[in-house]
């Protein structure tokens, strides 16, 4: 299921609570298409891209009018969003930015990146923060610097899963710590492959066929997920330490460590979509 990333597109979102509550996250809505020489790693679209990124298409018509829609039910959402991450390839700041436009106290970052499968070749990277910046002015922030990046070359299927794992851990902490285990919630937007790695390391639930269809992404689903409890070592103001992180974060499987646990409670969502459930990935 992982190795058809490049050929679809759109984003979804997930959400959850910090604290006791919850998180969520979604995947992008339809967008332009691309495709990949693999012989030479050249990737060519007849699509224009803002960031002048073959790969990195914007949203077709039907995907911007998704994330208006998508806006409108993540601006309802309770508790309210409090911190958004997302993905900084175009086409999901282009899906969040409408509903950072309707939050109130929201603080904007990135996270997790877009998956790339092994290459003999390097895939691109985003554009500069600051080029992104000039793109999403009200929206970006270009000052943030994620905890981990992908290789240029690619990645397997289950070092795609420890990243995002260990990604968790550390944003999840440090958000602990910043909000001092009151109540919060998180948004992510992300690409399909990562939104089910997310769901995978959240629950602690990783199938032995990688291809079981157990955590959706369709363009602009919501995926909710609420915490469990804070693990102890987390409940005062101390941070996990990189050395601590690192040995949960790869111990996760079948264990519910990140974090404390989540557990699903919308799994891709599209109720609040006019067109419904699509492109399920």
């Amino acid at each position: 299921m992982f190795e058809k990333e490049r050929s679809k597109g759109r984003s979804s979102p997930v959400f959850f609570p910090l604290g006791n509550a919850a998180n969520a996250g979604f995947h992008y809505q339809f967008r332009g298409s691309f495709t990949l020489d693999v012989s030479t790693g050249e990737y060519h679209t007849n699509v224009p891209s803002p960031t002048n990124i073959p790969s990195d298409v914007p949203l077709a018509a039907y995907g911007v009018q998704q994330s208006q829609e998508l806006a409108t039910a993540l601006a309802q959402i309770d508790p309210p969003i409090d911190y958004v991450y997302s993905s900084p390839m175009y086409r999901c700041l282009q899906t969040v930015e409408p509903a950072i436009g309707k939050l109130r106290n929201k603080d904007r970052r990135i996270a997790c990146r877009e998956f790339y499968g092994l290459a003999s070749f390097e895939h691109p990277s985003p554009a500069p923060p600051s080029f992104l910046r000039t793109l999403f002015p009200t929206s970006f922030d270009e000052n943030y610097e994620s905890v981990v990046n992908p290789p240029r070359s690619g990645e397997s299927i289950p070092r795609l899963h420890e990243r995002v794992a260990y990604t968790l851990h550390h944003v999840i902490a440090a958000l602990d710590a910043e909000c001092g285990h009151k109540e919060a919630t998180m948004l992510i937007c992300t690409h399909a492959a990562t939104l089910i790695a997310i769901g995978r390391a959240l629950t602690g639930s990783m199938p032995d066929d990688v291809n079981v269809e157990d955590f959706l992404a369709p363009t602009a689903g919501i995926t909710k997920y609420v915490r469990k409890e804070i693990p102890k070592h987390q409940q005062g103001d101390q941070q996990l330490s990189d050395e601590s992180t690192l040995k949960e974060a790869s111990d996760w499987k079948g264990r519910q460590v990140i974090s404390g646990g989540w557990v699903c409670e919308l799994n891709g969502d599209c109720s609040h979509l006019r067109g419904g459930f699509q492109k399920a990935w």
